[in-house]
Parts: structure tokens; C-alpha cells; sequence
């Protein structure tokens, strides 16, 4: 099998998580500045059987589309062009920094490293990741 892919999209950082091969854990994988995000991906796929890219849908609370929406949707014009191919299917991710925050709060870390908004990034994107593998 190939692994999924999970994208936590933002206009400065894109979380990344992946699965492992037989798509059963998630797990974060990186943080990349969203202009460079095209070229680490064109890089991943080469080196890693992928088959799903998942990316972040981000909504209000009474389900109409984010603002960041519309960024999110430059992206995947750009994300078709250089992957014609890959199939990319799209997650609701409402709460998700949210959530990545209690977790590393629940997990102990100290004040400093919850600050890292790479590292909220990362782990949005593995709750993402977990929760379309819980939904399958």
C-alpha cells in the first residue's frame, strides 16, 4: 500500500503528516514555509510511495467557508498543475489548533515549546491525518 498524505495549510506554514505504509498510524512528519511547499512535496513523492493527499477545509463554526479559503483554493490550482495525477481529497478541520494545543498541554510540554506555532502546524495536520483514518 502507499502511504496519505495531510496537509495543515496556512499562508506562512503547512503542517505535513503521514501514514505509515499500510495507512494504520498518523504521523506528523514536518513543517515547511508554505512558498517552498510545492518543491518539498515534488521531493517527497519521489522518495515515497504516496497514493491520497489530504488537505485541511477550513470552516466557521456554522459551517460556511474560511476566509483562508480562498488561498487554500490558489494552492490546489498550483497542487493539480505539478500533480496531475495524485488524488487530493479535502478534510474539515475545524478545531484542529485547537485540539493540537490541549494535546501538547496533555503531553506535558513545557510553556516555551507550545509557543512553536510550527509544531501546533505539524500536529493539526496529524489530527487531520488520524481522524480521516478513524472515519474510513
Amino acid at each position: 500500500m502507499a502511504r496519505i498524505i495531510a496537509l495543515d495549510y496556512g499562508t506562512k506554514r503547512t503542517g505535513i503528516a503521514i501514514t505509515d505504509e499500510l495507512q494504520l498510524i498518523a504521523s506528523g512528519l514536518t513543517t515547511v514555509e508554505t512558498p517552498n511547499l510545492i518543491s518539498f512535496l515534488k521531493d517527497y513523492f519521489q522518495k515515497e510511495n504516496v497514493e491520497l493527499v489530504l488537505v485541511g477545509e477550513p470552516k466557521q463554526k456554522d459551517g460556511s467557508p474560511s476566509p483562508s479559503e480562498v488561498y487554500i483554493q490558489e494552492f490546489l490550482v498550483s497542487f493539480r498543475e505539478n500533480f496531475p495525477v495524485m488524488k487530493v481529497e479535502r478534510v474539515d478541520e475545524r478545531f484542529t489548533s485547537k485540539m493540537a494545543f490541549q494535546s501538547m498541554i496533555d503531553g506535558g510540554l513545557k510553556k516555551k515549546k507550545r509557543r512553536d506555532k510550527a509544531l501546533i502546524d505539524e500536529i493539526s495536520a496529524t489530527i487531520i491525518l488520524q481522524n480521516y483514518l478513524y472515519s474510513r
